[in-house]
């Protein structure tokens, strides 16, 4: 890690990062997240009985396509070329509410973390918007990178749990 701000000028200013130089790896990164709700919405999820249709199924979409359009959202994120994004979007009754899971990967000179926290923010964000009628209390949270992989810093795992199991191939960066 550095002790400088990598979207930081000399100046202070906020500035994109110039990736020309650096090598194409292929890139991982893995964010989760979650969403608690009432039992009887995650039962109307699970159970296909919302109004609005399929929300585990929006929800997957919808975490595909923010993954992509990451760099139109952050301004000083790079727009890049996603070779795989993966939504897994698990209900839990213990919560009660829904895991997620987004996986991104690339080959490319900067980094997926932005992408697959975008994901993973934007697929829960939808299951709050298709049930907010049944459940305004629905609570998004621990949003988090759990695993990265690629580039000068090397691998990433959060202490929770975050892994490459994802990602058999993770140890190749070619």
């Amino acid at each position: 890690m550095t002790d400088r701000l990598t979207h930081v000028s000399q100046s202070g200013e906020a500035s994109m990062v110039d990736v020309s130089g650096k090598t194409e790896t292929r890139r991982l990164a893995r964010a989760s997240g979650l969403i608690r709700m009432k039992p009887e919405t995650l039962s109307a999820i699970v159970n296909a009985q919302v109004k609005k249709g399929d929300v585990l199924g929006t929800a997957r979409i919808a975490g595909v396509m923010a993954a992509k359009k990451t760099s139109e959202l952050i301004p000083l994120c790079h727009p890049i070329a996603l070779t795989d994004v993966q939504v897994e979007l698990t209900p839990d009754p213990s919560l009660p509410g829904v895991r997620g899971l987004v996986s991104v990967a690339t080959v490319g000179r900067t980094g997926v973390e932005m992408e697959a926290l975008s994901g993973i923010a934007v697929a829960l964000l939808t299951i709050y918007d298709m049930a907010k009628a049944m459940d305004r209390e629905m609570v998004v949270s621990d949003i988090s990178l759990a695993y990265k992989l690629g580039g000068a810093s090397g691998e990433f795992s959060r202490l929770d749990g975050g892994d490459s199991e994802s990602y058999p191939e993770s140890a190749s960066t070619d």
